[in-house]
């Protein structure tokens, strides 16, 4: 059946009545979002965990999974059993994990094997080397020496005023480190960036296990401020 239409008098168009006039376009933006992306996070402790929730992100949906103790290529193979038996499709996944020296040879082996599988099946691999702790250490200061990870927890204990390896992992006090640093006025996770980005401009061209001290971390951080709320 054919399409009815509305007859148009002579005298309607001459006047320009208010029902034939074009619509002006709005002057009003409108606002588009990019739709959420869903990303996991396979970590291999609580502190790390805790941190990464504590992100205010917008138009992300995170879930983050510690997988506690296991060397790192284990970690690589548990996050795609993860990725094999959930219903959810992740748009990206990072892994991330710390070098554990007290191994050696064995330790290297496993910390590059870890990071070059994990790249090959196209996750993200926010790896530390001694420790995830430099990377709250580089708030404060910079440095590029060699130093234990016991290093780190004395001069967080120092700046938290607590004993860190004893009480700053726990999950009350780990649950409010992103909060503490950013309320730190002698903290500054810009300047963390910038400091990691360096380390890890000097030491690029070396093998992974060799890259000491190094944190990615702030790659990662890097994309979760890009989505968080403002």
């Amino acid at each position: 059946m054919p399409k009815k239409t509305k007859a148009i008098k002579v005298s309607d168009v001459k006047s320009q009545k208010a029902w034939l006039k074009k619509a002006k376009p709005s002057l009003y933006k409108i606002d588009t979002k990019e739709l959420n992306k869903t990303i996991l996070i396979v970590c291999e402790g609580q502190t790390e965990k805790l941190y990464f929730e504590s992100f205010p992100v917008l138009t992300l949906t995170i879930k983050v999974v510690d997988l506690k103790g296991q060397t790192k290529l284990k970690l690589i193979e548990s996050t795609q059993s993860i990725i094999e038996n959930s219903d959810v499709g992740y748009d990206e996944v990072w892994c991330v994990f710390d070098m554990d020296v007290k191994q050696g040879e064995k330790e290297f082996a496993d910390f590059d094997n870890a990071i070059k599988k994990g790249e090959s099946l196209n996750y993200k691999i926010a790896y530390s080397n001694d420790c995830f702790e430099l990377w709250f250490y580089l708030h404060y200061n910079y440095t590029d020496e060699k130093n234990h990870r016991t290093f780190y927890y004395k001069a967080l204990g120092k700046y938290w005023d607590l004993n860190y390896e004893k009480f700053g992992k726990s999950f009350k006090f780990s649950s409010g480190i992103y909060e503490r640093l950013e309320k730190d006025e002698k903290a500054t996770q810009v300047k963390a960036i910038e400091r990691a980005e360096k380390l890890y401009n000097m030491q690029s061209n070396l093998a992974w296990h060799q890259q000491n001290p190094i944190t990615l971390v702030y790659e990662l951080v890097k994309f979760l401020n890009d989505n968080r709320r403002r």
